[in-house]
């Protein structure tokens, strides 16, 4: 007979779609016996865009080889096209709505399967854990961002309540379980204007989290001792009860380093230990020419060696950054001004890579949470500039709870805009000899610990990972199967 698969269904975003397939290899590996216990079944929705198939097509070929190789059965079923909903507001209505026009497709490939074991849904599928319950299948969330986000999505329907204008006219700060009191203005973008229907979504998948007979999350006890203590405790469901809690994180995957060593890694290498400032802002981050001058003008006060992927704005009709015109981009001289010191990267940089080596002493980052982590593992300190989604949240909770970063002051009102002397003051400070830059050295360096210590086995991640994967195989067998013998 044919393991019990386990269906997952991420969204198309590499930023989920990569780390639940990682999560599921890892799953089939601690199920023993090359994992045949258990076997995965990855339902792909299309992406809306051309460059965004290609790319997700690309990753799965990568993860077919990686699972084939180490003997996992892990296999990918394309879900038929939908029409994307073209009057949306935003990306999380965009995607929530496109994951409504999915669930007759999920219903139908779900229901061939011939034994299915759980369904794990992104955090932006909620509406399935209807079908999962309609086909008496378990279901549980995985969550791809951190438990600070994730005590905030659970308490925010309560918190829509509670508040009676927008939040950022709210006297005082939020309470969100787990974190200090929180700043207006450091709440999630999607909920800064209640009436738009971002707000909404957000509140609908907190709600819809509760459902769920567990919420993965990809962070460890050890990061996030007070937010995931919250949650279990009811905090944030308004003592209702908490579905069950499996952090198995850090979920990151380092692919082999690239032969022949990438432009970047390379001038890196000639680089003295811990001397040089990463300047990264994933995916979706570009600036334009006012703010990269800014940067420009920041960066070369401060002093230090940098590196700095730099990206432009989107051509029209797009949401991807475009390559940069430095030219264009940059201030006059300043690339000559800069040359013994700093290195600009134009286009797509390997951000993994670059974190692992030992010249990279500090990390200007948007704050999503894959970036965070990935720092985190490498023990690299951070300077947070958040942009969109959940990040200003999570730049709050990198720095007040963790404290594995220096704080910047970054702009909401003009597009989060960042002056010069405020950038130049965070990088002197993050890679200077002061307190507040030795602090956050100290502090990641220890969660660089806790992260590699968390995912080894007898780990607390390692042991979330088998809880999980016991509770899935518990649930196939026969009540009498149970029974003591």
């Amino acid at each position: 007979m044919a393991a019990p698969t386990v269906v997952l269904l991420p969204v198309w975003g590499a930023g989920h779609l990569m780390p639940m397939i990682e999560a599921g290899k890892r799953l089939l590996a601690t199920t023993g016996g090359g994992g045949r216990a258990l076997s995965v079944t990855v339902l792909v929705m299309r992406p809306p865009t051309e460059q965004q198939a290609s790319e997700v097509e690309g990753h799965i070929r990568r993860a077919e080889a990686e699972a084939a190789a180490a003997g996992l059965d892990v296999r990918f079923h394309r879900l038929p096209a939908v029409e994307p909903p073209t009057d949306h507001e935003g990306p999380v209505e965009f995607t929530s709505r496109a994951v409504e026009l999915h669930v007759p497709h999920v219903r139908a490939a779900v229901s061939c399967l011939p034994s299915v074991a759980a369904l794990v849904l992104d955090l932006f599928c909620t509406p399935l854990i209807d079908v999962a319950r309609e086909l008496a299948v378990p279901a549980y969330v995985y969550f791809t961002c951190n438990a600070a986000a994730l005590s905030f999505f659970l308490r925010l329907p309560a918190l829509l309540e509670e508040a009676a204008g927008e939040f950022a006219e709210m006297d005082g700060a939020a309470d969100i379980p787990g974190l200090p009191p929180v700043p207006p203005l450091c709440l999630p973008t999607p909920v800064m204007e209640r009436a738009r229907p971002e707000c909404a979504w957000y509140a609908y998948h907190g709600r819809r989290f509760a459902d769920a007979d567990g919420i993965v999350v990809n962070t460890a006890a050890e990061l996030e001792r007070g937010a995931l203590s919250a949650i279990a405790a009811g905090r944030c469901t308004l003592g209702g009860p908490a579905p069950a809690l499996y952090p198995i994180g850090p979920v990151i995957s380092f692919p082999p380093p690239a032969e022949p060593p990438h432009d970047c890694v390379r001038w890196l290498e000639a680089q003295t230990p811990a001397s040089v400032v990463f300047l990264c802002f994933g995916s979706g981050g570009f600036f334009t020419a006012p703010q990269a001058h800014e940067v420009a003008r920041g960066l070369e006060r401060s002093g230090h060696r940098f590196l700095w992927v730099l990206r432009g704005p989107p051509a029209a009709g797009s949401r991807q950054p475009t390559d940069a015109d430095l030219a264009e981009l940059l201030p006059e001289g300043f690339l000559e001004r800069t040359r013994d010191r700093g290195l600009v990267w134009p286009t797509t940089a390997p951000q993994k890579e670059i974190l692992a080596r030992a010249a990279v002493g500090g990390f200007v980052t948007h704050c999503g949470w894959n970036s965070i982590l990935e720092s985190l593992w490498c023990g690299v300190p951070m300077a947070p500039w958040p942009l969109y989604a959940e990040q200003h949240l999570n730049a709050f909770a990198l720095v007040a709870a963790a404290g594995a970063a220096v704080a910047m002051e970054v702009d909401r009102g003009r597009g989060n805009f960042v002056e010069a002397a405020e950038l130049e003051r965070a990088v002197r400070a993050l890679m200077g000899g002061g307190e507040e830059g030795r602090r956050a050295r100290e502090r990641a360096a220890e969660m660089k610990a806790a992260c590699r210590s968390a995912v080894e086995d007898g780990g607390s991640s390692a042991a979330a990972l088998k809880r999980l994967s016991s509770d899935i195989l518990c649930r196939q067998l026969p009540s009498s199967s149970l029974a003591t013998p």
